[in-house]
């Protein structure tokens, strides 16, 4: 054998062993719960809708509920970090989006409430941290309607729809209905230019994240499926959760931007603060809708710091 041959057959021999070594780890638990290993990552609700998610690391479970249209990859910044500083990460696709099943109907708050319940009974989740961004804030809440909160120790609430949104005779300074009936309009017309336009509001604007970035988390929005988007865009737009507000009880953090322009901060987070006794808000100044994207340090520090108490 020449030299040639031997640095070859060396190199296949060094990455066969480092892929044995990977795998011998993630069954271990360094990069997922012994439960986990070897099983497909799919939890199965009562109504045969198949849920992708992940399970990684130990300790305290964080289980993250991601936004309106996105999936589980838009908190890699926390799951890859935070699941080496002794928690458990878990977070899922809801259903109709990314790797989860799409079916034609269940987008409603009981049944996503209830989607969330089956993910923290089938992992048999305790004492977790729930962390619900936009949207998902509202199937926190509908979680605690409808399941109580005998596993959940904290809740953290980021750039949250709660508690209302819609302008109406008791809630003035709301969003007029007009608006979001064209934002239906726009995704059954030409849901990609539409989301791509509005990028600024997840990432801002500016030099804040790089093309590539505003290309990634476009890709993430595109994975869902037309209906499941459109269908709850008209469903928590109108969402009214102020009588929700009283079942946190746990410790509650709300995190958000002052510079949110899709759920302004005085609309959404101060008044969520301010009907939930005893919580606290974190106001990122200059930080856009997606602040654990671009100011991904501190939020991870903040998170931590509120799940350690």
């Amino acid at each position: 054998m020449d030299r040639r041959e031997m640095l070859i057959s060396a190199a296949v021999a060094g990455t066969a062993a480092m892929v044995a070594t990977a795998r011998s780890a993630s069954a271990q638990g360094t990069g997922a719960t012994p439960s986990t290993a070897g099983q497909e990552p799919f939890i199965t609700t009562r109504d045969g809708t198949r849920l992708f998610y992940i399970d990684w690391g130990r300790g305290k479970p964080i289980l993250f509920v991601h936004g309106w249209s996105l999936c589980t990859d838009i908190w890699e910044h926390q799951t890859t970090a935070r699941a080496s500083d002794a928690v458990r990460c878990v977070a899922y696709d809801r259903r109709g989006h990314g790797r989860s099943s799409q079916p034609g109907h269940g987008y409603d708050f009981d049944t996503l409430a209830d989607d969330l319940a089956a993910v923290i009974e089938q992992r048999d989740l305790r004492d977790v941290t729930l962390v619900g961004h936009s949207m998902g804030s509202l199937e926190v809440a509908q979680y605690l309607s409808r399941h109580g909160a005998a596993r959940i120790a904290r809740v953290v609430l980021v750039s949250p729809n709660t508690p209302y949104l819609l302008k109406a005779a008791d809630n003035p300074d709301g969003i007029d209905k007009a608006v979001f009936d064209a934002f239906a309009a726009a995704l059954l017309k030409d849901r990609p230019k539409f989301l791509a336009t509005g990028m600024s509001g997840l990432l801002g604007a500016g030099a804040s994240a790089s093309p590539e970035m505003v290309q990634w988390a476009l890709d993430l929005f595109l994975r869902t499926s037309l209906k499941a988007a459109v269908d709850l865009v008209r469903l928590f737009t109108t969402a009214d959760f102020r009588s929700h507000m009283r079942l946190f009880a746990m410790p509650t953090l709300v995190i958000q931007g002052d510079q949110d322009n899709v759920n302004p901060l005085e609309l959404s987070g101060r008044k969520t603060v301010q009907a939930i006794p005893g919580s606290q808000l974190k106001v990122y100044a200059g930080a856009p809708h997606g602040p654990f994207i671009t100011d991904r340090d501190r939020f991870n520090s903040d998170l931590l710091a509120f799940v350690r108490g």
